[in-house]
């Protein structure tokens, strides 16, 4: 029997879930209609708390997969677990405990509900508290003879903010011109062909979207920038146009995992740090909350004198092996319970992807002008980025390992 996909893209991310030949038992999940619409604070920090730590595990595995192997990694991870946290509605069984242990989420103290009702908190918080351009959601696309559950799709327009459309899959064109059209206006022209070649059995299109544009709240001045060589490793150098930007700048080294860092605000509540490790390996292995905690805490002002190269980053990944490894193993396959999302219907995951994924953002190599415990900061060598998220915000971060090649700046 042939699959009918459900695909979801998360932004950026897809996953593909289709019909399979399984029995679909049921299990009981509370349907969050039926819950006090009254969230604690806890359950927001507890939700958040699995957000921060699922996005650096989810850094782990993708740093250690073969594929990425000397490759820059850029992605959004709230995209991601609001996607898997967005499907999670419709899981029922093992397929839905697995989900909700992956993302982190301890299914004894969080409901479906509470999740539910924590990402609308959040994504609210996210769309309206900041003054910079920033947008997140997400939109479900049906083909016409695919008829899910009301309490889902309802669940994913009140908790996700999810855009509802109909669509005839069957025209493959026009369903994915219509596709792209909306994933364009979302991300203001950045992201203009998501999908291309649409299999005519799809039924379902979940999309998963998070768009930002900040302003620096030190600019830089490009008349300053000038072109200079990269280090990629002792024995490559590239090319690249170096912006400059002298000031005072938070700061903090880590001697616990020998690894700089430098804070680089926006005009709002974001901002990006700027990570320099000795051994990147090391940097990528051991990462958690906790040290972004402890770095903002004990950071101090100090002058620099910032280079940064301009470069853009176009990635795509598929995570169906990633997140198996993180215990997804389930909706996959024929073990696949997915009944939540329609009655009757033999439904599993085919594919979940981060894809079109664009950043403009910056590589950084710093030239330090006080203290001199930290001239190290001078090389031009591979780093790490991070956008910290504000107070109870999912981590709307991206993360990269990044090393500038030919072909890789704006």
């Amino acid at each position: 029997m042939m699959h009918a996909a459900l695909s979801i893209w998360i932004l950026s991310a897809v996953i593909c879930v289709g019909r399979g030949h399984h029995h679909i038992g049921h299990v009981t999940v509370e349907d969050p209609a039926e819950q006090d619409t009254a969230l604690s604070s806890n359950s927001i920090s507890r939700v958040t708390a699995a957000n921060k730590e699922f996005s650096y595990r989810l850094y782990r595995k993708l740093a250690a997969h073969a594929d990425s192997q000397g490759k820059n990694i850029f992605y959004s991870p709230v995209s991601v677990s609001v996607a898997l946290a967005a499907l999670s509605v419709g899981a029922r069984g093992d397929t839905h405990r697995q989900l909700h242990s992956g993302l982190g989420f301890n299914n004894t103290l969080l409901t479906q509900a509470d999740v539910d009702q924590a990402f609308q908190v959040l994504l609210n918080r996210a769309n309206t508290t900041s003054s910079e351009d920033i947008s997140a959601g997400t939109a479900v696309f049906v083909d016409n003879s695919f008829k899910p559950r009301p309490e889902f799709l309802e669940t994913l327009k009140q908790s996700y903010f999810a855009d509802g459309f109909n669509v005839d899959f069957t025209k493959t064109v026009e369903s994915a011109n219509t596709i792209n059209k909306y994933v364009e206006e979302k991300t203001n022209g950045k992201i203009d062909e998501l999908v291309g070649n649409l299999d005519p059995s799809t039924v379902m299109y979940l999309i998963s979207y998070i768009y930002f544009k900040g302003k620096w709240a030190t600019p830089f001045d490009p008349e300053l920038t000038k072109q200079d060589m990269f280090m990629v490793d002792e024995n490559t150098k590239v090319p690249v146009q170096m912006m400059n930007n002298e000031g005072r700048f938070d700061t903090y080294y880590d001697q616990g995992i020998n690894t700089s860092v430098l804070h680089l605000p926006f005009n709002s509540t974001y901002s990006m740090l700027l990570l320099l490790p000795d051994d990147m390996a090391t940097l990528e292995n051991t990462i958690c909350p906790g040290h972004v905690t402890k770095w903002l805490k004990w950071m101090k002002p100090r002058t620099y004198d910032v280079f940064v190269p301009k470069f853009s980053i176009k990635s795509s990944y598929k995570l169906n092996n990633v997140l198996t490894e993180m215990g997804m193993t389930d909706m996959f396959g024929d073990r696949a319970d997915l009944s939540g999302i329609a009655e009757g219907q033999k439904l599993a995951v085919s594919e979940v992807r981060i894809g079109n994924v664009i950043a403009h953002i910056f590589s950084s190599t710093f030239r330090l002008t006080l203290p001199p415990l930290l001239r190290r900061l001078c090389t031009k060598l591979p780093w790490m980025w991070m956008r910290p998220e504000p107070p109870l915000q999912p981590p709307q971060a991206s993360a990269s390992h990044f090393c500038p090649s030919a072909t890789s700046q704006s």
